[in-house]
Formats: C-alpha cells, sequence, structure tokens
C-alpha cells in the first residue's frame, strides 16, 4: 500500500464535547438565575452602584491599598537586602521581623494597631510627645497594619528575585569598582524585577482585596460603607453585589497593568514576546480592512 491510499480520520474526543456541553449547560443556568431570580435586585444595584457613600469607600479602598502596597515594598526591599547581609545581627532581625509579622493574622495586626494606644497613650521622646489617641487615627492604624505586615511577604519576593540573579553579576559589577549598593541598584535589582514583578501584582491585587479587614475599626471602606447603607435599608444581598462588582473591575484593572508591566520587564528573556490583545485586535481589523 502506498502512503497516498491511506486516508487519515482525524481523532475522535467525545470527552470534550461532553465536559463542554456541561459546561455551557451550567452557564446558560447561571445566567438564567442570575437574571430571573427577583432576590438579587438589580435595580437596587443600579441605584447604589454610583452612590456617593459608595464611591467615598471605593476612594478609600483605593488608598488604603496604594499607601500600604507603597509601605511593603520599600519595607520589603530594605527587609531583603539586611537578610542577605553578612552582618548577623543586622540579618536576624529581618529574620525576626519577617517571622512575627508573617507568623500572625493581618486581622489581630490590625486590632493590635488600632488599641496601640493601651500600651503607650503618649508616643513621642521626651518632654515632646503627642497623645496617642490622636495620633493613631483607624484610618492610621489601618495603614500601619497593611503596609508592615505587607513588608514582611514583600520582604521574602524581593530576596527571591534577588537569588535569582547569577552571583558572576555582583562580582562584574565589583571589578568595575561599583559600590554594593550601586551594585543593587543598577545590576542587581533590574534583572531580578523579572522575577519580583508577578507575585507583586498578586500581592496588589491581595492587598485590595485585604483591605476589607479595616471595616472591624470602623475604617469607612468600600465594604463598611456597603454595610452602613444596608444596615438601614437591609438591602444586604444588592449592596453586597455592589462591593463585589467594585472589587473585580478594580482587580481587572490591576491585572491589565500587571500583565504589560510582566511583558515589560520580561523582554531581556523572550525574543519574541507574544503579541497584546490590542496589537491582536489591530492586525485583525487591519486584516479586515485589507480584505473589504
Amino acid at each position: 500500500m502506498r502512503p497516498d491510499d491511506i486516508q487519515a480520520i482525524p481523532a475522535r474526543h467525545p470527552g470534550r464535547w461532553i465536559a463542554a456541553a456541561a459546561v455551557f449547560v451550567l452557564l446558560v443556568a447561571t445566567a438564567y438565575s442570575f437574571t430571573t431570580n427577583p432576590r438579587f435586585e438589580w435595580s437596587v444595584v443600579g441605584e447604589y452602584f454610583f452612590s456617593v457613600r459608595v464611591l467615598h469607600g471605593l476612594l478609600l479602598t483605593l488608598e488604603l491599598t496604594v499607601i500600604s502596597m507603597a509601605i511593603g515594598v520599600v519595607l520589603g526591599i530594605l527587609l531583603a537586602v539586611m537578610r542577605l547581609s553578612h552582618n548577623p545581627l543586622v540579618a536576624g532581625a529581618s529574620w525576626f521581623y519577617i517571622w512575627l509579622f508573617r507568623g500572625t493574622p493581618v486581622l489581630v495586626q490590625i486590632l493590635f494597631w488600632f488599641n496601640i494606644t493601651a500600651l503607650y497613650p503618649n508616643i513621642g521622646i521626651g518632654s515632646w510627645s503627642f497623645d496617642a489617641n490622636n495620633l493613631i487615627t483607624p484610618f492610621i492604624a489601618a495603614i500601619l497594619a497593611l503596609g508592615l505586615n505587607e513588608g514582611a511577604y514583600m520582604a521574602e519576593i524581593v530576596r527571591a528575585g534577588i537569588l535569582s540573579v547569577d552571583e558572576g553579576q555582583s562580582e562584574a559589577g565589583a571589578a568595575l569598582g561599583m559600590s554594593r549598593l550601586q551594585i543593587m541598584r543598577r545590576v542587581v535589582l533590574p534583572q531580578a524585577m523579572r522575577v519580583i514583578v508577578p507575585p507583586t501584582g498578586n500581592e496588589a491585587i491581595s492587598m485590595l482585596k485585604t483591605t476589607s479587614l479595616v471595616s472591624v475599626i470602623a475604617v469607612s471602606d468600600l465594604l463598611y460603607s456597603a454595610q452602613l447603607i444596608y444596615s438601614v435599608n437591609y438591602r444586604t444581598i444588592p449592596l453586597l453585589l455592589v462591593a463585589s462588582i467594585w472589587y473585580l473591575m478594580v482587580t481587572t484593572l490591576l491585572s491589565i497593568g500587571q500583565y504589560y508591566i510582566e511583558r515589560h520587564f520580561g523582554r531581556s528573556a523572550t525574543r519574541n514576546s507574544p503579541r497584546t490583545p490590542l496589537q491582536l485586535l489591530r492586525a485583525w481589523v487591519a486584516r479586515w480592512r485589507a480584505a473589504a
């Protein structure tokens, strides 16, 4: 028998069709339930989606996320460098900090900072001190808890990124007469970013959702604002849907930003980066116009 006489038959995958059908039925059933169940009260969701109180809570949530992540990133870089120090006291202090803040729940830390005045009624040096009740407001307590806790996690992320850079790079920088700080800033950290950026993006998204814990100390973030509204009008589910939709929208924007940042720092590792969705859309439009 010659090769041309062989008639190839494509392999059949009935399991794939059954799984696809099951997923399709599940999606249709979910969409039908969401659109026809009157208890979702979508009209109430639309009424409160752009409520001033909800938008104020959303703005405060974004402030908490940005400030806490900024503190966490700066602190994480400092702690990671300390952890890699040859000085055992400095490295030990960094290890102790990371152990302490990673070993206790962030909710406990929020409550601890909120009640710090029980330990230190006045904060300052000598006669130059302030009443802790005026200095540590609920918002400041939330920032301290979230930022200091994030610093411990970012330290391990940055340390992993630094260790991923070959030691020869540091030796080459030293041979050029660079100081340790210059080597870290100009040689090691730019290369380590490719490893650091993906988990940092995940931490930012996680931080956005973790801010909802500050509702326990009456900081009027997005969730607490929704809670205040439904505690009066008893529209619990619609208000929780409003908060959830806003969280999903901001998370989506952060994910898009993470994608482009990862792509930027990953250019050195891949010669031909895959095209972005926007580039694919432009290529499709160009082909469509050429064919028209």
